[in-house]
């Protein structure tokens, strides 16, 4: 397997924006985290380890949200980059979720929530600005116009520098709409979209990520080995296991378990073979060669899972392979 030395990440164009992303960005959801039993999955000091490892591989693409880790996420990536030049490195973080028990108006994109958490999250990340600031997901009690004219003001007051959508999926008309109306008013609009997407969940084919297409959005997408199925680490006759983060999900099994999605593992597994790779490594490598995805966003609890992940940069899947896979389960729209 590919060392750090080995791997040298690539740039690519973030969508229209301009800027330059590296082809695989890291998510930063589980520094902070902790589990049902108390545990913190990553602490502070293997965060900044997993940091310095994805520097070390070419990675300058960062994403975190104000509700990782209760902030921590973004205190500890702040800390990190208090020694570097902040300009080398691209920032993304995310607000929605409510943060005081209680009061609805700590929640959404209300314009006293955002302007509230766009500050909070700046000052645990030691910066002036984010480079990217996601709606973490769609909020119909706040109108759409009242919403935009909000995050057009962080642009224009230079905290933030481009907008995305995030988990948007299946309400691309609304972000749409979104653009729509900002292009109008000629405010900020939406140059990013962070979708679930992956070999198994393909409800973004055929509606959010021709959309995303249309309006030359980036797309950036999140769980990229469907919650670690894509790894391989399950079965058909083990099934979930006690070791297992998913142990406990119903959800998981009802959702990932399936024998179609165990028939997609086996072409997975056969290309893997085919290419000297892992099946997370290959699947990874089918979301960089699908039209339309602009930089998968990886996470990983150790160095050597964050190396495993990062080495998919290099594997070249032939077009007869990229489709394999692609025609190993139907997408949402099969038939039509």
């Amino acid at each position: 397997m590919s060392t750090l030395e080995d791997i040298e990440l690539e740039f690519v164009p973030l969508g229209e924006t301009g800027l330059q992303t590296s082809e695989l960005q890291f998510g930063t959801w589980r520094f902070g985290k902790e589990t049902e039993a108390g545990n913190v999955e990553i602490g502070e000091e293997r965060a900044h380890e997993l940091l310095d490892a994805y520097e070390e591989a070419g990675g300058r693409f960062i994403d975190t949200a104000d509700v990782y880790g209760g902030g921590k996420s973004e205190e500890w990536i702040g800390e990190w980059l208090a020694d570097r030049d902040r300009e080398r490195y691209t920032v993304a973080s995310k607000i929605f979720w409510q943060i005081r028990e209680g009061d609805p108006n700590s929640r959404g994109t209300n314009r006293k929530n955002i302007r509230h958490r766009i500050d909070a999250l700046l000052d645990r990340l030691d910066t002036d600005y984010v480079d990217v600031l996601y709606i973490h997901r769609w909020d119909d009690d706040t109108p759409t116009r009242e919403m935009m004219k909000t995050l057009n003001r962080l642009v224009e007051d230079g905290k933030v520098h481009y907008l995305g959508a995030s988990t948007m999926r299946p309400n691309a008309w609304k972000v749409a709409k979104a653009n729509e109306i900002a292009r109008e008013e000629g405010w900020e609009p939406f140059t990013v979209s962070q979708p679930r997407y992956n070999l198994v969940d393909r409800e973004i084919e055929g509606d959010y990520l021709e959309m995303s297409r249309s309006y030359g959005m980036a797309v950036c997408p999140w769980s990229p080995l469907g919650q670690g199925f894509l790894t391989g680490k399950y079965t058909r006759e083990e099934g979930l296991t006690g070791e297992s983060r998913a142990a406990e999900s119903s959800r998981f099994e009802e959702a990932y378990l399936t024998e179609e999605n165990f028939d997609l593992h086996d072409e997975l597994d056969a290309v893997a073979e085919e290419v000297d790779a892992t099946p997370a490594q290959t699947a990874l490598a089918w979301l960089m060669h699908r039209d339309g995805v602009t930089a998968p966003i990886v996470g990983a609890r150790t160095v050597e899972q964050l190396e495993e992940n990062l080495a998919a940069a290099s594997i070249d899947l032939s077009e007869e392979q990229v489709q394999r896979l692609t025609e190993a389960k139907a997408g949402p729209y099969a038939g039509l």
